[in-house]
């Protein structure tokens, strides 16, 4: 019953240290060529954690109802380096923006920003690595 909660536990820790995208909000249209700001979040934390790198990529998929998971490819690679995310006024979660451009060969349609992000977390440094995605239209 020990190892049970343990586990409980660890695996809310890690839970605790996981980014999301904030924006674009899932099916916002944005243009091929454009400027998209990306907002990453990630919660605050008491055990703290150290920030390695963040990727930002993007995959058109025109025609399709569903992209390729980025655990599969993070598409053009629009960013990558790192990642210091702190409170904004008035916002709940510390967050970074980052500002891509959209390429301009992406025909209208599905598209997906996707994320890789890795950082160590607690007192062993813990490895956290996680994948995710937004779905957005391109006009």
């Amino acid at each position: 019953m020990q190892f049970i909660v343990a586990l409980a536990a660890f695996a809310g820790v890690a839970l605790a240290q996981s980014t999301s995208i904030a924006l674009p909000k899932a099916g916002d249209t944005v243009a091929a060529g454009s400027d998209l700001v990306v907002q990453i979040q990630r919660p605050d934390t008491l055990t703290g954690s150290d920030e390695i790198v963040v990727a930002i990529g993007m995959v058109s998929c025109p025609g399709e109802t569903t992209c390729p998971s980025a655990g599969e490819a993070l598409g053009n690679l629009l960013y990558h380096g790192s990642f210091d995310p702190d409170f904004g006024t008035g916002s709940y979660y510390p967050y970074e923006n980052f500002t891509i451009t959209v390429p301009s060969s992406f025909a209208a349609g599905n598209a997906q920003v996707n994320v890789a992000h890795l950082s160590t977390y607690g007192a062993s440094g813990e490895t956290l690595y996680e994948t995710y995605d937004q779905t957005v239209v391109i006009s």
